[in-house]
């Protein structure tokens, strides 16, 4: 009798840890897919930000430029020309980023640094361990214990 009340325990360990599985599978699928769309509405977020700065950079350029020019016409100071060539590399590559294809080209640098030169990425001392962040987590506990008492007597 106790061999069938093993089997049986055996059986519903058995399915339960094929639930769990599938459980925690399902959560992670879920995880995945929370930070795509996070990262996906940031990046939107960081291109609308371009295209904005890149609009109020091109209405400044162009007043800059308007003035320039005229002063240049009225033969007042020839100076005033000189930002415009800075101003224009600068506008260009605001115009890129939110119009045009930099996005696709740094992410193709970004794919090939991942791929030929993953030792860039390597955090300072490798990943926290367990072991670190509880380390971490105590001391901080500790300073914040030992500080309340010292803030008595101040």
């Amino acid at each position: 009798m106790g061999s069938i009340m093993g089997k049986a325990m055996d059986e519903n360990l058995k399915k339960n840890q094929e639930f769990m599985l599938k459980v925690n599978q399902l959560t992670l699928e879920r995880q995945i897919q929370m930070q795509n769309q996070m990262r996906e509405r940031q990046m939107a977020m960081m291109v609308a930000r371009s295209r904005d700065m890149f609009q109020w950079f091109g209405a400044f350029c162009g007043t800059y430029a308007f003035v320039a020019i005229a002063a240049n016409l009225k033969g007042k100071n020839k100076a005033i020309m000189g930002p415009l060539l800075p101003l224009t590399f600068i506008l260009g590559y605001q115009y890129d980023l939110a119009y045009g294809s930099k996005m696709d080209r740094m992410r193709k640098e970004a794919d090939r640094v991942l791929d030929t030169e993953s030792s860039l990425l390597d955090m300072p001392h490798g990943l926290p361990t367990f072991a670190d962040i509880e380390n971490g987590r105590q001391k901080a506990k500790d300073a914040s214990i030992t500080g309340k008492g010292h803030d008595i007597f101040l």
